[in-house]
């Protein structure tokens, strides 16, 4: 099948993919471009984990301060390339996960930085909610994990919606970014700072 220019371009402003391998997707689908864009998403994840294991020794602190000078967050978004990490997408996602951290206050960057002791805490207060609602053993523990991931998307800045797109998580987020960019890239730490607190 031929592929427009038109449709080229439409799928490359969608995935940020390179022409030749929107040309080939499209090939691929017959043109339909809803199944291309789901295509290079997914190739884009799989290209992600590839990546994840590759050292990361350059970046950028990303910061931002919230109107009023009130709340302001400093990110540390870390990279393989001081030429990627001077690129204007990735400095710009520093940015947007520094809004983040003012946004929506997350306590850790990931689940695994928060403290065995405290997540055994939460699964025993989530049990004893849903003991006291008169659920049954066998459907707590399954609601219990379930709830701990609904708290990982409150205190975990990986897990939580992204401000602009609500359908996507942070690590989605940066998922997309490293398929775009060709390296890992890491949220090391971040720090959150409000007047009074």
């Amino acid at each position: 099948m031929r592929v427009s220019v038109e449709q080229i371009k439409e799928l490359r402003a969608a995935t940020s993919a390179g022409v030749l391998e929107c040309r080939k997707v499209l090939q691929e689908t017959n043109g339909d471009i809803a199944k291309a864009t789901a295509i290079l998403k997914e190739r884009g994840l799989a290209k992600a984990a590839k990546k994840a294991n590759r050292a990361v020794k350059e970046g950028v602190i990303g910061n931002y301060v919230h109107g009023g000078a009130q709340m302001a967050a400093l990110v540390e978004l870390d990279c393989e390339t001081d030429f990627v990490a001077r690129t204007p997408e990735f400095q710009q996602l520093a940015k947007d996960l520094a809004m983040q951290v003012v946004a929506m206050s997350p306590l850790y960057v990931s689940p695994d930085e928060i403290p065995a002791d405290v997540v055994a805490q939460k699964k025993i207060e989530l049990g004893e909610d849903l003991r006291q609602a008169g659920k049954p053993e066998h459907i707590v523990e399954r609601a219990v994990e379930g709830r701990l991931m609904k708290y990982y998307g409150e205190v975990c800045l990986l897990n939580q919606s992204f401000f602009r797109d609500q359908d996507v998580t942070i690590n989605d987020v940066l998922h997309e970014h490293i398929a775009k960019l060709g390296e890992n890239i890491v949220v090391r730490r971040f720090v959150r700072y409000q007047v009074g607190q």
